[in-house]
């Protein structure tokens, strides 16, 4: 059976083989190069200049004045990023680790979820210990549940109080079994 995009890539342009050789050690690089495997096949309609419109002119560099996190697989930073928030603390440190990673790998993501977590209780912390008390009925939409969905939201709250009341119960029970 003929190989069709061996003969595809053959017969490319010299640009795209060059392209092709240099991101050849990218694992997974140029899966999508052939359009007979196209997964938009056959919506879309070919026009034959449809894989050079990658190419294009990058935008000015946004200047780097706080850390940046990239990816491993880029070696590059992206042109624009948010710089309001740069990696701090526990939760920074969480993140640098997880950006050794590819994004492909739940060891990149997985501390990402947990960094966001800690980085909760940081700020919960910091607003604390500058004399600010977070008002969580506000910040967690607990006045709009009341209004809306006040069944549902008593529900819930009496659920979590009847889980809590039995392992109080539980705990306060072993503590006296072990006194005996």
């Amino acid at each position: 059976m003929e190989n069709t995009f061996d003969n595809k890539v053959q017969s490319q342009a010299p640009e795209d083989q060059n392209l092709e050789s240099r991101f050849a050690h990218i694992p997974g690089w140029g899966v999508d190069a052939d359009p007979e495997n196209d997964p938009t096949y056959p919506m879309k309609k070919w026009n034959g200049r449809d894989h050079q419109r990658s190419h294009y002119q990058r935008p000015t560099q946004q200047p780097v004045t706080v850390e940046i996190l990239k990816t491993i697989e880029r070696k590059n930073i992206s042109a624009t990023f948010g710089t309001t928030v740069p990696p701090h603390g526990l939760s920074g440190a969480i993140r640098r680790f997880a950006f050794r990673y590819n994004e492909d790998d739940y060891a990149h993501w997985l501390p990402l979820v947990m960094a966001d977590r800690v980085e909760m209780v940081e700020r919960i912390v910091s607003d604390l210990a500058h004399g600010h008390v977070p008002n969580w009925f506000a910040e967690r939409g607990f006045a709009a549940e009341w209004k809306h969905n006040r069944k549902g939201f008593i529900q819930r709250i009496a659920i979590k109080t009847a889980i809590i009341a039995g392992v109080v119960i539980l705990l306060s029970k072993r503590s006296k079994g072990d006194k005996d």
